[in-house]
């Protein structure tokens, strides 16, 4: 990010890291009001999540290795492994998203603060190979209720829509609706890259109307990031001082009478966790970015 972002990697003194040129103009523009409109379900050759809009419920809690252990033993007779991490020797999957945000960090700031209808923009690959699609996600908070809405280009796409250019027509018959209200999201904040952030999911689910997901994300690192990249490897890659596993509870309408006999069992704390807060916050204790994040 430019004009008091962040910079891809620390090449000497903190002050010496930020980039000053400004690429746009601070401001404050009003939200927008967000209306999605659902897309249509498709399979994909790849193993990547379908779905092109989520309603519903999250839950979040900070765990210990060996509790992640014995909650995987607990889940194992409600539910299964979904079909991506099947496809893993471990069942974890790699998972990389590009945040974009406004100069200020406006975004980052409404999430550290708990603002009850936000949002974020974010660029999200599971696959290094440019060969694979790539998401253009709105993932939105109203109240207790998370709307996502995602659609899938591809790469030689994806760097033009991330500097204004026109919506494509792509292979993977891209929800457009959802690309345009990216864009107009973009425009109303000045949004350009912020961060890169990479970790690995174990993700188990039902196969009911009430999507139950329960997810172990692990090795949650972060990269400074000014240009339109998403890469899960490479150089510059910053590890998160916590060892802890991100344990993440998903439905879509009915909380489980099992889940809540999980929760019971496991003393589990539900916490306030932004993995983008939490990398931007970290990224800038290690002078990768201004200005100062303090609320």
């Amino acid at each position: 990010m430019v004009a008091g972002g962040l910079p891809k990697k620390d090449t000497g003194s903190p002050a010496d890291s930020v980039r000053l040129k400004s690429r746009v103009k601070p401001g404050a523009p009003a939200p927008l009001e967000s209306r999605p409109a659902p897309g249509t379900r498709k399979g994909s050759k790849t193993a990547v999540p379908e779905k092109n809009l989520f309603c519903r419920y999250e839950l979040k809690y900070y765990i210990c290795e060996a509790k992640a252990r014995a909650i995987e033993q607990f889940i194992k007779p409600y539910i299964h492994l979904d079909r991506y991490s099947k496809l893993q020797p471990d069942g974890a999957y790699p998972i990389v998203s590009l945040y974009l945000d406004s100069w200020d960090f406006r975004l980052c700031r409404e999430s550290m603060i708990g603002k009850k209808n936000r949002f974020k923009l974010r660029v999200r690959s599971y696959d290094d190979d440019t060969g694979t699609p790539y998401f253009f996600e709105i993932k939105r908070r109203l109240n207790n209720i998370i709307i996502k809405s995602r659609t899938r280009v591809t790469y030689d796409n994806m760097v033009g829509l991330l500097t204004g250019g026109s919506v494509p027509q792509t292979k993977y018959k891209a929800d457009e609706q959802t690309l345009r209200q990216f864009q107009l999201y973009m425009q109303c904040i000045n949004a350009v890259p912020a961060i890169r952030i990479r970790y690995k999911r174990k993700a188990f689910e039902d196969d009911s109307d009430n999507r139950v997901r329960v997810t172990f994300d692990r090795w949650l690192c972060h990269n400074a990031e000014s240009e339109p990249i998403v890469l899960y490897n490479g150089a510059g890659w910053q590890r998160h001082k916590f060892n802890n596993v991100i344990l993440e509870i998903k439905f879509t309408a009915r909380y489980p009478a099992w889940l809540s006999r999980m929760v019971k069992y496991f003393d589990l704390r539900r916490e306030s966790i932004s993995k983008y807060a939490t990398s931007v916050k970290h990224a800038c204790s290690m002078g990768f970015c201004a200005p100062n994040l303090s609320v």
